[in-house]
């Protein structure tokens, strides 16, 4: 069945229909319209009466389903801005490690044998070389600092050239370094090769779902995170033998994050959360905040994770 095409009257009716009370129409038609009705409608999930039942909780307004749509515009901008910490991160520490152990031409770092040669990664290395010299080809030219490279020196030093590779092509880099760099890139996270491994397409994916504007607090991943000790250290409930937060929802985002960040940029990330959270139930009358936190994979004692360390024993 085809989607047709419906005029805002018609996409107030719809609402209005379903239990949704607009007491201004004229302000809910400027915001579906500056907004577009279906990203907003991907809010209404908490406020339906069930997963049979798809009409509104009696009492639900326009003005708290909006309130919800802004929380997470600005849980995402949050949440971006410390990905994009992350990135540069990440970006700077592997330039480093590369350049000074292979040089700093492309025709140097860019040499398979510079790379893990177990016979069932040298294709997934030749694939990436190839993606990252794609990359330099389409994009290079666009930047100020690239293009100064190529025009006065004739190569591009990796410190230079991360700049203008995706966060997920540097998290596929990561994946196909030799052992021993893998092990000093994540030494400066003092956290183990496997975690930082897992991790990373977590942080693309999300740093490309941020970027995109897609609905990110009650996300979901495919990636399970493996049990931490913040986990334990939270006293996070189990069923079936499984945390049931913090893995692969926005919560395990955090403990991510946490691990990868200073610690003043994490408690900086946790108060601008906590602040955000707090508008949000201000504007709330038909659901808790509970509803919310539980939707994101926060446990309600979630705040305390920014003083906790990783350096206490299981």
């Amino acid at each position: 069945m085809n989607k047709e095409f419906k005029t805002l009257e018609e996409q107030i009716s719809i609402l209005e229909y379903k239990g949704l009370i607009i007491q201004d129409k004229e302000y809910a038609k400027q915001i579906l319209l500056r907004e577009n009705y279906f990203f907003l409608n991907g809010y209404r999930h908490l406020f339906l009466k069930s997963n049979n039942d798809r009409r509104f909780i009696e009492g639900t307004t326009f003005e708290e389903i909006y309130s919800l749509f802004l929380f997470d515009r600005q849980f995402r901008n949050i949440i971006f801005k410390n990905l994009l910490i992350i990135e540069n991160n990440m970006k700077s520490i592997i330039s480093y490690q590369l350049s000074k152990k292979y040089g700093y031409k492309e025709n140097d770092y860019l040499k398979p044998k510079n790379f893990n040669n177990k016979p069932e990664k040298m294709r997934q290395v030749n694939d990436l070389i190839k993606k990252m010299k794609r990359q330099v080809h389409a994009n290079a030219p666009q930047h100020a600092a690239t293009a100064h490279y190529v025009q006065n020196y004739g190569y591009i030093p990796l410190w230079v050239l991360v700049k203008v590779l995706s966060f997920g092509i540097v998290s596929e880099l990561f994946s196909i370094l030799k052992k021993e760099d893998q092990e000093a890139i994540a030494e400066s996270y003092d956290i183990p090769v496997d975690s930082l491994i897992n991790y990373l397409p977590i942080l693309a994916n999300y740093r490309n779902l941020c970027a995109h504007e897609d609905i990110v607090f009650e996300n979901k991943t495919q990636r399970v995170m493996e049990d931490t000790i913040y986990h334990k250290l939270l006293n996070i409930n189990k069923m079936d033998g499984e945390y049931i937060y913090g893995k692969n929802d926005i919560f395990a985002l955090l403990l991510i994050i946490k691990q990868l960040i200073t610690h003043t940029e994490f408690k900086n990330l946790v108060e601008e959360i906590g602040h955000a959270l707090t508008n949000l139930e201000y504007n709330l009358h038909t659901i808790t905040i509970v509803k919310v936190l539980d939707r994101m994979g926060f446990p309600e004692n979630w705040q305390e994770i920014m003083n906790m360390t990783r350096k206490v024993e299981e």
